[in-house]
């Protein structure tokens, strides 16, 4: 799989409460302040360089498009100044994050895509905000796991553990740092141990992403951050993109008609694993996501470039 080069420029935002953020702009960027805008979410532990990343922000860009890639705290690079870092369901963060976008080019058609937990939570936020989130044109998710009970579990099985695995590595370094700085996050003397020995997410969602973000435990975690339970409520045009062979998303959990609103598509084909949707002879293309989305939005305004 060839990667398309694509170059940024950075920006960072302050939040309300004293973090930061880091986004950066796919290049060039067009001059008119008029030019649509696409905002994308990555996934868990992904950043800009992300090959989903990188094949849409070089497939927009090179259509007069203004692409931001707005990476959750601590995952551009450098850690974030709070104990707290991110998490599936903080559709607080994505509203003030697309606000943000808005504010800043009111004049321009705004999009966003979400990818795998960064759609789950642009879901659960358009579903919140119901009507008030029509300052976004349109939006996408694609590979989320939008029950994150069953996304959990199927993370913490078989040939998935390869890939828990490895989100672990990053995920308890960043946790053990924040533990340094900030020696009270520990609850009790074993905390550290614990942490260390997280095997799976749900281990670690226990010991530090739910208590750190106001949940009980795992559970209420995964129950309350999940974007399911708010597809009906969405009023904004938007595509549910899920593979049915994505190990990571069960088919049992894939919504179906009944669980989403009539402003929500749904599309589910058999192929595409988590977030590939290869396609052409080795080493593959991997422009499906971008051609998919740019024909999605194109169904709600023709005259997009």
């Amino acid at each position: 799989m060839r990667l398309p080069a694509v170059l940024y420029r950075r920006e960072r935002w302050d939040t309300h409460d004293g973090d930061f953020i880091d986004v950066d702009f796919a290049l060039p960027e067009p001059a008119a302040s008029g030019a649509p805008v696409l905002v994308m979410f990555h996934g868990l532990e992904g950043d800009s360089q992300s090959h989903y990343a990188r094949s849409t922000m070089r497939w927009f860009a090179d259509r007069g498009w203004r692409g931001l890639v707005i990476h959750f705290r601590g995952c551009s690079g450098q850690a974030n100044r709070l104990p707290r870092a991110y998490h599936s369901g903080d559709s607080d963060e994505g509203d003030w994050m697309l606000r943000a976008v808005h504010l800043r080019w009111p004049d321009a058609p705004l999009y966003a895509v979400g990818i795998s937990l960064g759609g789950n939570m642009l879901a659960k936020w358009a579903g919140e905000r119901e009507h008030d989130a029509s300052f976004v044109t349109a939006a996408a998710s694609i590979g989320s796991p939008l029950d994150l009970a069953a996304g959990g579990a199927a993370l913490g099985r078989g040939f998935n553990m390869i890939y828990t695995r490895m989100f672990l590595t990053t995920l308890k370094s960043k946790a053990l740092v924040k533990l340094q700085q900030f020696p009270d996050i520990a609850r009790d003397g074993e905390y550290t141990r614990r942490l260390r020995a997280s095997r799976n997410l749900y281990e670690f969602d226990n010991e530090y992403t739910a208590p750190m973000h106001g949940f009980r435990n795992t559970e209420d975690y995964w129950d309350r951050a999940s974007g399911k339970p708010w597809l009906q409520a969405i009023r904004i045009p938007y595509l549910l993109l899920n593979a049915r062979n994505d190990p990571f998303v069960p088919v049992a959990s894939l919504p179906q008609l009944q669980d989403v609103s009539e402003a929500v598509e749904l599309e589910q084909p058999e192929q595409g694993g988590h977030i590939g949707f290869a396609r052409g002879p080795w080493p593959g293309r991997i422009d499906f996501i971008a051609e998919r989305l740019h024909r999605f939005f194109s169904q709600r305004e023709p005259s997009l470039p």
